[in-house]
């Protein structure tokens, strides 16, 4: 006798292409975070390497709640999922806006190195994966890291039909 499996233990396991996506994401900016680091360093200087990194960690958790969002509610309803993609748009927006000006006043931030490294990051990370992004139904998600061959050869132009 199995057990049910519910739709948010299957999502949580990461089938939803979604929740593959935004990993791969993460991915990519935990990759690029020196760079990134670096760029608000030579801005900046400590301010600026101090900005860049709360704007990078800011930006990869909205693409995970994004996810999150998305890859809960879609087995659910889809009513519900393009609320809480609309409503979850709007959150997260107030989120960023709400952490950025908790940390404007303090001393290790560049608030011009902090909103050029928001936006450049999230553009940035998403053309980024967009060269790695499977648009099929065969393979949603990322793409596989084999291209998928097919067994079945095409019949020989020579042989001869019945």
């Amino acid at each position: 006798m199995s057990t049910p499996v519910s739709p948010l233990g299957s999502v949580l396991a990461g089938q939803a292409p979604e929740v593959s996506i935004s990993r791969d994401l993460v991915k990519r900016g935990l990759f690029a975070a020196p760079v990134v680091v670096l760029g608000g360093f030579i801005a900046d200087s400590g301010a600026g390497a101090a900005s860049a990194g709360f704007a990078l960690a800011l930006v990869l958790l909205n693409f995970s709640l994004a996810a999150g969002l998305i890859a809960i509610t879609a087995p659910i309803s889809l009513g519900l999922m393009m609320g809480a993609i609309l409503f979850g748009y709007i959150a997260r927006l107030g989120l960023i806006t709400v952490a950025v000006l908790l940390v404007k006043d303090l001393s290790w931030v560049s608030i011009p190195v902090l909103g050029g490294a928001i936006i450049v990051t999230h553009l940035g990370l998403l053309f980024w994966e967009m060269k790695y992004v499977a648009a099929s139904l065969a393979f949603p998600g990322t793409k596989p890291n084999k291209p998928y061959l097919s067994k079945s050869r095409p019949p020989d132009k020579h042989q001869a039909k019945d």
